[in-house]
């Protein structure tokens, strides 16, 4: 059988690959890179950077595009077939990626030129290339005895197989719910295109009347606009109780192996717990520092955050006679009172925020800072009809080739990403360019309007999109310290930073045009954005909070003892609590970010690159936001360096100085909390 995964592609070939192609292309491709591990190993010549850093650097590359296809793929346009084949490769990576870690002889080698690396003529790139190498060997069980590494093993094998069951159980979770509604006055309150996509739905299942799921642009407007509040209570249990069921997709037995196992690993490896193990390879390094900086920072929030809960309740208390405010009336209060604060409804901004005129106006944003231009076209493969496809340019050179994909589907999972099919680096004297992709769950278009977004996915796009600017503009040598390679906590800040062009007079008047009269989005309107930005920042700063305190509470502590998975989570939200307690939900049987992506001990980092973001667009603030040269010092600085040097140095020479909290605190309106000194 011919194989497309097989033979050699520059694009990855989606529509030629079939999901019988992909378990033999991985077969083929661990076999064909343990060969290369293989040559390295049993070069005679003594160890060099080049003979064997280097030449570890570039091997298993088609492993690594298959293995990027594949799980995007299961991210984005998943079956249960792809699932299964998931849970059957797996175990294979984990054991792969072991064989290399645990190969002795392969140490040796790396070793040997890491004790020599004073005496060698090394640039920044690659020294910091053999340190990560050196550290990667010793911090995944170089150094463990036998039975240590066949325990590592084991445990590696284990945790890949039982992340992937937690994301598949969320994901069914997700599609097995169904409000069905055939009673319009349920839907009183729920603005007009919410309503037809409701009903467009319905008829898609073959029912009539209206359908309310649990994916974003489904439950979202339910939640912040339905008068009926049993039913939001009804929605909000649903979302709030997904893998807590106490049946097959009950994820509680999952989040304590999944926790115990990483613990295990942690001090096979002489690290504490699993916390220990992550920050050191992190700007915060430890997680002392980590508590430290959200208490800090809850300290500052949370006067701010029970007054306006105190506000909120009142409100609510006063408008329909709610005596006790629950987390279904957040939203949908929350709305009301920014409505009458600000008069700035989501709905009457929805019509400046046509989705192809925001896709236009994110890259007018990067043309004005970065010089690049995007030209969508229709010659590359795509996964799914949905998605567009660019070629991105700057000065008629190639830069990155650019995927979009951004409405919700059965096989896709929530939320938004952003992702790569193929890294940047130099090889040969080439200088290979990235293939990078946007996946977002956004507002589909209906019978009657085009998919208009709320003001919030219109940052969400900006902040995907500032991800995938860091992908695009990698320009470093070797592919593992290319574009988002670098400290977890440093990765959102060009994502974050991003966001705060959606605020900006300059930059809306590129594209807030309302999609029928094609007038631009009125000055008022955007005032009021601007103000309205801070409404709430206390609330939304202790949520936020409050998940990095959880994912600390998992992973900073041994987790043996604990029993009971929502009794846990309820002690790691006692600081951060506004609202009553809901005995029928639980968050960590659906936080994915922590228990199937890479945020395990890392949720901290979105607070923390805010710090970052608000510190580097106070620089632009200071300069105007479209000025050049601060734009050209944050591209050589930070998006072109990747994980080539220290962050916090890459940092300081862009900004000349280390990231100062008062900016973020400035921005969010907490400053005025502050008692003076």
């Amino acid at each position: 059988m011919n194989n497309p995964l097989l033979e050699p592609f520059d694009e990855a070939p989606f529509s030629k690959i079939k999901n019988e192609h992909f378990k033999p292309a991985f077969l083929q491709a661990i076999a064909d890179a343990k060969k290369e591990i293989d040559e390295i190993v049993n070069n005679p010549a003594p160890p060099t950077f080049q003979n064997t850093l280097e030449a570890l650097e570039f091997s298993g590359q088609q492993l690594d595009r298959i293995s990027s296809i594949f799980f995007n793929l299961n991210s984005a346009e998943t079956n249960e077939e792809i699932q299964k084949i998931a849970q059957e490769v797996s175990p294979l990576l984990s054991e792969f990626s072991n064989d290399i870690t645990l190969n002795e002889a392969l140490f040796e080698r790396i070793k040997t030129v890491y004790e020599q690396r004073d005496s060698l003529d090394l640039t920044k790139e690659q020294r910091t290339l053999l340190e990560k190498k050196y550290k990667n060997f010793s911090r995944n069980g170089a150094n463990l005895n036998d039975e240590g590494k066949k325990r590592l093993r084991e445990i590696d094998a284990e945790l890949s197989k039982l992340k992937l069951t937690f994301g598949e159980n969320v994901l069914a979770e997700t599609n097995k719910y169904e409000m069905w509604l055939t009673d319009e006055k349920d839907l009183e309150g729920l603005p007009e295109g919410a309503k037809e996509a409701a009903a467009q739905l319905a008829e898609s299942k073959g029912k009539k009347g209206w359908l309310i799921t649990l994916d974003y642009p489904s439950y979202i407007p339910f939640m912040k606009y339905a008068k009926n509040r049993e039913l939001r209570k009804e929605l909000s249990l649903a979302f709030g109780s997904k893998g807590f069921h106490n049946d097959e997709l009950d994820n509680q037995e999952i989040v304590k192996q999944i926790v115990n196992l990483r613990h295990e690993r942690a001090n096979l490896l002489g690290y504490k717990t699993h916390a220990h193990f992550v920050l050191e390879e992190r700007m915060a390094e430890t997680p002392e520092k980590v508590m430290d900086f959200l208490n800090e920072l809850l300290e500052k929030a949370k006067p701010a955050a029970e007054r306006e809960f105190a506000e909120l309740e009142a409100f609510a208390k006063k408008l329909d006679n709610i005596d006790r405010l629950e987390k279904w009336d957040s939203a949908y209060y929350s709305e009301k009172l920014k409505q009458k604060l600000f008069n700035l409804d989501d709905e009457k901004l929805k019509p400046y925020f046509k989705l192809e005129n925001v896709i236009n106006g994110v890259f007018k944003v990067a043309e004005k800072l970065f010089g690049l231009t995007f030209k969508e076209v229709d010659h590359v493969d795509k996964y799914h009809e949905e998605v567009k496809t660019f070629e991105v340019y700057e000065n008629d050179n190639f830069i990155s080739l650019f995927y979009a994909d951004f409405h919700p589907r059965p096989g896709k999972r929530g939320g938004a990403w952003m992702t790569s099919y193929k890294p940047q680096y130099i090889l040969g004297g080439k200088n290979n360019r990235p293939h990078i992709s946007n996946v977002c769950n956004f507002t589909k278009p209906t019978g009657s309007k085009p998919s208009l977004l709320t003001f919030n996915e219109v940052t969400t796009l900006f902040h995907e999109f500032g991800h995938a600017l860091h992908g695009m503009l990698a320009n470093t040598t070797y592919p593992s310290l290319s574009g988002t390679s670098v400290y977890w906590d440093f990765v959102e800040l060009p994502s974050q930073v991003m966001e705060n062009w959606c605020y900006e007079k300059e930059a809306l008047e590129l594209f807030a045009h309302h999609y029928e009269t094609g007038e631009l989005i009125p000055m008022e309107l955007v005032e009021k954005i601007k103000e309205s930005a801070t409404f709430q920042e206390g609330m939304a700063t202790v949520r936020q909070l409050s998940f990095g305190l959880l994912d600390m509470a998992w992973h900073g502590k041994d987790p043996s003892k604990i029993k009971d998975v929502k009794a846990y989570e309820t002690q790691a939200f006692e600081s951060t609590n506004l609202f009553p307690e809901t005995p029928e939900t639980c968050m960590s049987t659906s936080f994915s970010h922590i228990f199937q992506g890479g945020y395990s001990s890392g949720y901290y980092s979105y607070k923390w690159a805010e710090v970052l973001d608000a510190d580097a667009f106070a620089y632009f603030k200071e300069n105007g936001v479209f000025n050049k040269m601060v734009a050209n010092k944050f591209k050589e600085h930070i998006l072109s360096k990747g994980g080539t040097e220290n962050p916090m140095e890459l940092y300081k020479r862009f900004r000349g100085a280390e990231p100062s909290i008062d900016a973020l605190l400035e921005r969010a309106g907490l400053l005025k909390d502050q008692p003076h000194s």
